[in-house]
């Protein structure tokens, strides 16, 4: 079967950050993947600026529009993308819902800035039957998902500890990495604020903080972005040490026998380097929403999942503002 898409905005991750790029090798927006993907076949795209529209009508046969509800009514779609500012998400959501009823909305991160924002997005999908789903690329990953086969296995063993360093606001980048852990260790139950670091712009902040899940505990550290952009994870196992880094590089060290010291155990000197597809990431999520709409077994973030996440990340932020140290939820 072939699903529908409409994309509603055009910029970076919509349609622009693979624009000059090999399609055989990079598939970094909403655009190429849907392009690219056989399941899906695109059938509208919609952003209020008129540059943008006139480049996307010049390079594909597909109906652009200035606004959601310039959409004829004949234009039905099944999946709905919402790659507009993160302002603008909800009334995006709100308005689609109000005219037509799609097989699921694929939201970009995060639903909001507010988080009674995304509840409401997440309560009209609810009302509507819509599957909600936000886009945390990372999920999508076959390095990813092979590190939560090999968590489920046992091969990578608990408890852990975690240090993930992220840069360009909590909300904006930090968030990617709460959920990549959360996907992988389950849900966040605690967290406490360490530094309360600086704001980014009004609706941001870069604290220093700890989130706790249920065999382990992450170390959440602020970066500046100016200086250079930074996000790594490096996550300290019962049985090894698993890094995330340098763009989506996944690199495991299994512990073994020291070779001089007995009964003392060291890192594997040479890390085995575990497969990934991080220059098509999107057309990753793509495969993902696939099988969400099979309803076969996916990867893909929940618009609930999601939102309990922020709900902690929020907190912080809120904390840092009002100058608060340890934080319950």
């Amino acid at each position: 079967m072939t699903y529908t898409v409409a994309i509603v905005g055009l910029g970076n991750i919509g349609f622009l950050y693979d624009r000059h790029l090999p399609a055989a090798t990079h598939v970094l927006t909403h655009v190429r993947a849907f392009r690219q993907h056989p399941d899906f076949r695109m059938v509208a795209a919609i952003d209020p600026a008129p540059v943008l529209r006139g480049e996307f009508e010049r390079a594909f046969e597909v109906p652009v529009y200035a606004s959601v509800t310039d959409i004829p009514a004949e234009i039905q779609s099944d999946v709905v993308v919402v790659a507009s500012p993160t302002e603008t998400h909800a009334s995006v959501v709100e308005t689609f819902l109000a005219r037509r009823r799609p097989r699921a909305i694929l939201c970009e991160k995060p639903l909001a800035y507010r988080i009674d924002a995304a509840r409401s997005m997440a309560e009209h999908c609810r009302s509507a039957g819509v599957p909600l789903y936000v886009n945390y690329i990372r999920r999508a990953d076959p390095g990813v998902l092979e590190v939560k086969s090999r968590l489920e296995s046992g091969h990578i063993a608990l408890p852990f500890k975690a240090v993930a360093w992220y840069s360009k606001g909590l909300l904006h980048n930090g968030a990617h990495f709460a959920d990549l852990l959360s996907y992988w260790f389950g849900p966040v139950l605690d967290m406490k604020l360490i530094t309360a670091g600086r704001r980014i712009g009004e609706q941001d902040a870069e604290p220093d903080l700890r989130l706790d899940f249920a065999q382990g505990s992450a170390m959440f550290c602020a970066a500046r972005e100016e200086d250079f952009s930074h996000y790594t994870v490096e996550v300290v196992a019962a049985n090894g040490r698993l890094r995330y880094e340098q763009g989506g590089e996944v690199l495991w060290q299994a512990a073994v026998p020291h070779p001089i010291l007995p009964g003392y155990r060291r890192l594997n000197a040479t890390p085995e380097a575990i497969p990934n597809d991080m220059n098509r990431y999107q057309y990753r999520i793509a495969e993902q929403l696939s099988l969400a709409l099979q309803g076969r077994k996916h990867a893909l973030c929940e618009g609930t999942w999601s939102i309990a996440t922020q709900e902690w990340l929020t907190k912080a932020i809120t904390d840092q503002t009002q100058g608060g140290n340890a934080c319950k939820h």
